[in-house]
């Protein structure tokens, strides 16, 4: 990829096809047999890869189709939690919504995240580069509240907790042959905290990891909403030291604010630039996403840029998401040839 100026990517998640909505349903009320559920899930990771093909991304990833609404999922794997009574459930779908635990114990992840198993599933379905997903420490325990100091003094000491889970999982994923890797924190914006106690829990999460490293920083996207404030100046500078080499940043659903400070933010590493907005109906036309890529070309150098959408497509149907990436394949070829002379 090296070779490809403006490369296309995805920043993790797929859309789900209606069929899959009703097979989860299935699922849940145990209807399918244990066949019936490897056969769903893999089936959906092919439609992921097969979509994003067709639309012609070059650097792909499985869809996330084994995860359920980002993190949930992650908490069947752990032991030492306990299920809270739901804060809501009635009316619109909103963050007081998702399934809430409490630790009773030290959290432990017995048998990992699951994370390598799934690369090496969509390893054998395309030939494409692929790009690995893992939510960070900080966002891996969002859903878990503590009430008391009983188990964890705060929420640091327990994103601490995942930081050793998640380097193996990352190294595991790299003796598995995986070159890209991606970690996502929404939660830099939605938990209150210090940008340094953040950079600290990246920092631990990826050391001596040996491949290709993305921070994802978006500010939420659940039911396509935001959550927090809106802005990437207050994680710098103390984030000039991440042990990254691209910062994966949402533009076009705010507007390209901040955009003007990107080589600032970036300095020397690569910017994975968001220039389709996931949280919109709007399918912005190709020359409308071309003139964010130019927009942001004025600050930063093509070579160090990457054409992918704001986050995951998970909240959007499938019909709409399809459609958003051909527009963003072309409108990376149309500033390509542009850029060619």
């Amino acid at each position: 990829m090296a070779a490809l100026l403006l490369p296309t990517t995805v920043v993790g998640s797929h859309a789900y096809p209606s069929w899959f909505w009703t097979a989860l349903e299935a699922i849940k009320q145990g209807q399918y047999g244990i066949t019936d559920t490897r056969e769903t899930f893999n089936d959906g990771v092919h439609i992921a890869i097969f979509d994003q093909e067709r639309a012609g991304v070059d650097i792909i990833t499985d869809g996330e189709m084994r995860r359920w609404y980002f993190v949930q999922s992650f908490y069947q794997r752990m032991q030492g939690l306990e299920r809270q009574p739901d804060l809501r459930k009635v009316g619109v779908y909103g963050y007081d919504m998702p399934p809430r635990y409490r630790p009773v114990e030290r959290i432990t992840v017995p048998e990992g995240l699951g994370i390598v198993e799934e690369f090496q599933y969509a390893r054998q379905v395309t030939r494409k580069p692929l790009k690995v997903t893992c939510p960070g420490p900080l966002t891996l325990g969002i859903h878990i509240q503590l009430h008391d100091t009983t188990v964890y003094k705060d929420r640091l000491e327990l994103s601490w907790e995942f930081v050793p889970v998640i380097n193996r999982e990352l190294k595991a994923l790299v003796a598995a042959g995986a070159d890209f890797i991606q970690i996502d924190e929404p939660s830099y914006a939605i938990i209150p905290g210090s940008a340094r106690d953040y950079l600290e829990l990246f920092n631990a999460a990826v050391e001596g990891v040996q491949a290709k490293i993305a921070l994802h920083i978006c500010f939420g996207n659940l039911a396509s909403r935001p959550r927090g404030p809106r802005r990437y100046a207050p994680l710098f500078p103390a984030f000039h030291e991440a042990r990254a080499d691209q910062f994966v940043f949402e533009f076009a659903n705010r507007e390209m604010k901040e955009i003007e400070r990107v080589k600032a933010f970036c300095g020397d590493r690569e910017l994975g630039l968001g220039v389709v907005d996931v949280k919109s109906f709007y399918v912005e036309p190709a020359e409308e996403i071309a003139a964010r890529i130019r927009e942001a070309l004025q600050y930063i150098e093509p070579e160090k840029v990457y054409i992918n959408p704001d986050c995951g497509f998970f909240q959007l149907p499938r019909w709409l998401a399809v459609l958003k990436l051909q527009r963003m394949v072309a409108a990376a070829q149309l500033v390509r040839r542009e850029l060619a002379g």
